[in-house]
């Protein structure tokens, strides 16, 4: 059974972070576990979350009982999120040096011998709010995850702060992307009346978009990144995996609206998640 390493936000009351990681990835039959970078009860976009950051030493002694049990060997991807303090970015790229460096030969009866997929979610910022991290944060996140990651999954407000780049529309999103040097899931990629996610890497590009929401609940950048992780560990082709993720976003904020629900219905929505939707139009880019 696939596992994943997840070094995130826990936030008992909403549906974000590594919480709504854990719970979709579950529907894929891949175990999580959680490192969490802050005990908070809600979401800070209701107000005061309640709680407070993980301090360096929880999150460094979560990580050693982990290793001890030989589970960083078994580890198939690894998600970065949200940070409270540089210091806790600095042990996220202990913990990635950590998982790749473990040994991989002779897995156990239904183990993977592949290497681990790192994705990093530079969780810093968003258009019209800007930077809401603190600066130091968001600086050892480009120096010390994003070198490390396989797959760079960004909004495309930080693909620009990353890059200095426009990502005003999905080919500027394709270039801003290839500065990287890496694979890169762009989220939030708007064009005309449709909202969209690009990704793109050096030798292809895909679109996959659909109509505006009026309202999405917190999350959904979580959730995308989730379900893409979903399609890698599955070996699924780009834009069927790409087309599904978005897909089960998509479905969820639909779902959300409709049943009024002000966090992301992520496990009433299973099953919804696991397909692709007639919502989304995918489109290669390049």
């Amino acid at each position: 059974m696939p596992m994943a390493l997840i070094l995130s936000s826990h936030v008992a009351g909403s549906q974000v972070g590594a919480s709504a990681q854990a719970a979709a990835l579950a529907q894929f039959g891949v175990d999580s576990m959680v490192v969490p970078t802050v005990l908070y009860g809600r979401h800070p976009g209701w107000g005061p979350p309640g709680g407070a950051p993980t301090s360096v030493e929880v999150m460094t002694g979560m990580l050693e009982g982990v290793e001890a049990n030989g589970l960083l060997s078994l580890t198939d991807v690894v998600i970065t999120g949200y940070f409270a303090s540089a210091a806790q970015v600095r042990v996220a790229a202990q913990a990635i040096d950590a998982v790749r460096a473990a040994p991989r030969e002779d897995p156990p009866k239904g183990a993977s011998s592949r290497a681990p997929i790192v994705i990093v979610d530079p969780t810093m910022g968003d258009a019209g709010k800007g930077l809401y991290v603190p600066a130091e944060v968001a600086e050892a996140i480009a120096g010390e995850l994003v070198p490390r990651a396989d797959l760079v999954a960004c909004n495309a407000w930080e693909l620009q702060h990353l890059t200095g780049a426009d990502c005003d529309d999905p080919l500027a999103a394709v270039r801003a992307g290839r500065l990287l040097g890496k694979p890169v899931l762009v989220s939030s990629v708007r064009r005309e009346d449709e909202i969209g996610v690009v990704y793109v890497d050096r030798d292809e590009a895909w679109l996959a978009a659909h109509a505006r929401a009026e309202r999405a609940p917190n999350g959904t950048g979580d959730l995308l990144t989730a379900l893409f992780a979903a399609s890698l560990l599955e070996g699924q082709t780009l834009p069927y995996g790409l087309a599904r993720a978005v897909g089960g976003v998509a479905e969820t904020v639909t779902a959300a609206n409709l049943w009024d629900a002000p966090e992301l219905p992520i496990v009433a929505m299973a099953a919804r998640i696991r397909q692709t939707s007639p919502a989304v139009r995918i489109e290669r880019l390049a």
